[in-house]
């Protein structure tokens, strides 16, 4: 029954592996639990830069900061044109653009690395999924086997009982 699991393995994975990648795979799919929490482990493995990057990343992509962001700059506009008798930033408002260059030469980078490891996160939830339903598939052609042995069994034993019957019928 193990050849035969190897070979479904095999089959189901169906393609050239090394042998010890190989063994390795069909192993991990016949003996060990695969399924892992993939935002528990990414979690685990987060740095202090990583975290700042998340967080950075929910901040600046929501409706609160754009708001906010917006109110700002029209308060800077505002303050600058109207209010203020000698202004620190008249118009054209160079130091106006020259902070929102600032803030989106480094919003960009982090936001970036923040999607590239979801992007990562991404990948270990799809090979996960992957594993997960390759043991699946495994585990009901298993279940398929079972089933045609005890259909051959029950056959089986239905042919002997109407043998035995027919038996009884010609005694009689």
């Amino acid at each position: 029954m193990e050849q035969r699991k190897k070979e479904i393995v095999k089959m189901l994975l169906n393609q050239s592996l090394e042998e010890k990648d190989e063994e390795e795979i069909i192993d991990l799919l016949l003996n060990n639990p695969i399924s892992i929490d993939v935002d528990k482990e990414n979690d685990a493995k987060m740095t202090f830069g990583d975290k700042v990057a998340d967080k950075l990343s929910e901040v600046a992509g929501s409706w609160t900061f754009i708001i906010l962001f917006c109110l700002f700059l029209l308060f800077w506009i505002i303050l600058n044109a109207y209010i203020l008798v000698k202004a620190l930033d008249p118009y054209p408002f160079i130091l106006l653009n020259l902070l929102l260059s600032c803030l989106a030469a480094l919003q960009a980078p982090i936001i970036m690395m923040s999607q590239n490891r979801q992007a990562k996160k991404d990948t270990l939830r799809n090979k996960n999924d992957y594993r997960t339903d390759l043991k699946s598939e495994l585990i009901l052609e298993q279940l398929y086997d079972k089933l045609e042995a005890l259909e051959k069994n029950q056959n089986k034993i239905m042919n002997y009982i109407k043998e035995k019957e027919a038996k009884n019928n010609e005694t009689k």
